[in-house]
């Protein structure tokens, strides 16, 4: 081949470059490999839920009878039960995973793609609600097995575990938050402690009439109150539309807040990669 055989090198536009796959195959994508980790990461998982189903069945075997004795129809174990759900799936993310992403640099790797940013987070977040609807199964199954009946139903059943992802989704802002901003394991998964005064200043363990002085003050500004409240209507009186609606209040004005700081935190990473 003579020198004026030689092919010229193809222009770089015409390169094979990576292309964007669409903003639902990205968030796909990045939940699924979420959730193919959760076999990996199971004490990340399964200590809530122990430590769930021990707080119910103790609290339900010390103050049962108490609450009984005050009130013979007033069922305590259908009382308890939202809030040994709330113990079971606050806090638990993918979040420590996406430390380990930040430390190895995966993520910004992944950031050097043409992936959607949104969908980074979005994708996470989709696995965390799968995660928190089957953790969600055992305290439920612990509730049928000792007596509680739900008043409305089957499709009651339902909105109580969504109600009860939805809230476990806005929780994980903060650790996500923390995940993004400090690339601290330790740091993500203390976040958890944000959750233990809203839910202990609060009608967590007795109900809300029960309270007095400033411990009612602080329980009626508690968004953890409004959430129960309407998780116990779903159990103990049916459909309360009322009980209901602020409990979604509750998590849209929590959510509002975690996710404006999850995705500030998520600029400000993707800035410095």
């Amino acid at each position: 081949m003579s020198v004026g055989d030689v092919v010229a090198p193809a222009d770089s536009s015409d390169a094979l470059r990576a292309r964007p796959a669409g903003f639902l195959h990205d968030t796909a994508a990045i939940a699924g490999r979420a959730l193919r980790g959760v076999p990996r990461d199971l004490e990340g998982v399964f200590p809530p839920v122990l430590i769930a189903i021990f707080f119910f069945v103790v609290n339900v075997a010390t103050l049962s009878k108490l609450t009984t004795a005050a009130d013979p129809n007033f069922d305590y174990k259908a009382f308890q039960m939202p809030t040994a759900i709330l113990l079971g799936v606050t806090g638990v993310s993918r979040a420590p995973a996406l430390v380990l992403d930040v430390q190895d640099g995966y993520l910004d790797r992944l950031l050097m793609t043409p992936i959607r940013r949104l969908a980074i987070l979005l994708g996470h977040m989709v696995a965390d609600i799968v995660v928190a609807m089957a953790l969600t199964l055992p305290i439920l199954a612990l509730g049928f097995a000792i007596g509680v009946r739900f008043e409305t139903g089957v499709v009651g059943i339902a909105a109580f575990i969504a109600l009860a992802a939805l809230w476990s989704l806005a929780f994980t802002g903060f650790g996500y938050s923390i995940a993004l901003k400090t690339g601290n394991p330790a740091a993500v998964n203390s976040s958890f402690l944000l959750f233990f005064p809203f839910l202990f200043l609060t009608s967590s363990y007795v109900p809300r009439e029960a309270l007095s002085g400033w411990l009612d003050t602080v329980a009626s500004l508690n968004p953890v109150t409004y959430l129960l409240e309407g998780l116990r209507s779903l159990v103990m009186m049916g459909w309360d539309w009322t009980a209901l609606g602020q409990a979604l209040l509750a998590i849209v004005l929590l959510g509002t807040v975690s996710m404006t700081l999850c995705f500030g935190a998520l600029r400000g990473r993707t800035k410095r990669g």
